[in-house]
């Protein structure tokens, strides 16, 4: 394992999409193309199975240095309503373009901080959602919840506008740690937004974990782990951490590289903690998910419907996903669509009447039947191309390039089907990487992933 570890942990993609983000086309992306691929897509999916909406909320009262996701730090809160206005008239814009009402299946509020803003204040995006859409039958709505100013009436108002699953973030419960990523918050704090959920009815409730921090040890990761198992949420996220400030700056040079655990060392966080999960009775799910059986994202597995999108894995496997807000993706299946980083900028081109989104994708035939492949890597661990072997030359290059993880026990190809074994999981994205034709055609310059184990 060891040796595998270092020869095989490298700079790659997590694959939330594909082709991954640095190696989007933009010379045959536009604003109009992407509003025709909406707009085919919404015409097929949604009577059918709905669809998603993803909902950024950027704001966070303080920086945590572990972060790499876009945020505005700030302290004033009358920052809430014109953004919270601003949402609703994107929201208006996509509706304006087509003829049916929009069945919603999923809504997922992300950050930022979505707690930052106040349950008024998400009160009245949601229900500006709901003017112009319906509920889907089956719709999952969840959010996330920082455990230090999630309000009991944060949670009962979501509840009752629909909302049954909350993801808390809870990273690590040892003090050094916590000082270092900037994110100070002890167990009780957890403990406390843990069972009002409960208490209020939440049927999904996550905790998300992350390994490879900034001082963390194998005595840390089982400390938390064991404090996680006293409130037993429905579901675990246990993240690596992923070590990029090349990309995002200052925020993650709080502490020095020296002081993270690396290769193997980093690799046996991981292992403790699954061993861990699985005595507690929770089941491996994709990459780094772990869910009680109970649970709709085991339901998910089971069933073969698990879907991987920008949000990451989903039991809610939806053919179109709006991102509204200042930096959210869209993706259409046929395209994607990204809006611009800024808070200002997104609502001066959204108070001006138009989309903001500034970059994108549209997908080629044949990145349709790779994305298959990677998705059904990452979300199955198994794929088969048999269909798909007239559309695509030359497949055959990309078994090709598994070779040497097939000679090292990490897949098995048989006839037109791959299998990752259980123990191989942890190099899904190494065996993601031979399908990815935009990045074997181009290494990147410069830095650009995390490492993948």
């Amino acid at each position: 394992m060891s040796t595998l570890i270092q020869k095989y942990n490298i700079p790659g993609p997590r694959y939330t999409s594909y082709p991954t983000v640095p190696y989007w086309d933009e010379t045959t992306f536009s604003k109009q193309k992407w509003i025709q691929t909406f707009q085919k897509s919404f015409e097929e999916s949604n009577t059918s199975e709905g669809i998603s909406l993803y909902i950024h909320l950027p704001y966070c009262e303080s920086l945590c240095t572990f972060c790499a996701c876009h945020k505005h730090i700030t302290k004033r809160h009358e920052v809430e309503e014109p953004y919270i206005e601003t949402v609703l008239k994107e929201w208006d814009l996509y509706v304006d373009l087509i003829d049916e009402v929009p069945v919603i299946k999923e809504v997922h509020l992300g950050g930022g901080t979505p707690t930052f803003f106040s349950i008024g204040q998400l009160e009245k995006l949601i229900n500006g959602i709901f003017k112009r859409a319906q509920k889907h039958p089956n719709h999952e709505f969840s959010f996330e919840g920082h455990p230090n100013n999630t309000s009991k009436e944060h949670l009962q108002g979501l509840y009752d506008l629909g909302f049954t699953r909350v993801s808390f973030g809870v990273q690590d419960y040892n003090p050094k740690v916590q000082e270092a990523i900037h994110r100070i918050q002890p167990f009780e704090n957890v403990e406390r937004v843990h069972n009002w959920a409960k208490e209020i009815g939440y049927t999904s409730i996550s905790h998300d974990l992350v390994f490879g921090l900034p001082f963390q040890t194998k005595e840390n990761v089982i400390h938390t782990i064991t404090k996680t198992k006293e409130l037993q949420p429905d579901r675990i996220s246990f993240y690596s951490y992923a070590h990029v400030p090349w990309v995002k700056g200052v925020g993650q040079r709080g502490f020095n590289e020296n002081d993270l655990p690396k290769n193997d060392e980093k690799r046996a966080l991981y292992e403790i903690g699954k061993e861990l999960f699985a005595e507690m009775g929770y089941i491996e799910i994709g990459m780094d998910h772990f869910a009680l059986p109970t649970d709709s994202l085991y339901t998910a597995t089971e069933t073969k419907t698990l879907h991987r999108n920008f949000m990451g894995y989903t039991a809610n496997k939806t053919q179109l996903m709006i991102g509204l807000g200042m930096s959210a993706i869209s993706d259409s299946w046929y395209g994607f669509a990204q809006n611009v980083k800024t808070v200002k900028e997104y609502q001066q081109i959204v108070n001006d009447g138009e989309i903001p989104v500034f970059r994108g994708h549209i997908l080629s035939k044949e990145d349709l039947v790779m994305r298959k492949h990677i998705l059904n890597i990452m979300c199955h661990f198994n794929t088969s191309w048999e269909e798909e072997a007239l559309q695509i030359e030359n497949i055959e290059n990309h078994i090709d390039k598994l070779q040497e993880m097939i000679n090292d026990g990490l897949v098995c190809v048989e006839k037109n089907h791959l299998t990752v074994p259980e123990e191989a999981r942890p190099y899904v994205r190494n065996i993601c990487m031979a399908f990815d034709k935009k990045l074997q055609e181009k290494q990147p310059e410069t830095k650009l992933f995390s490492m993948t184990i």
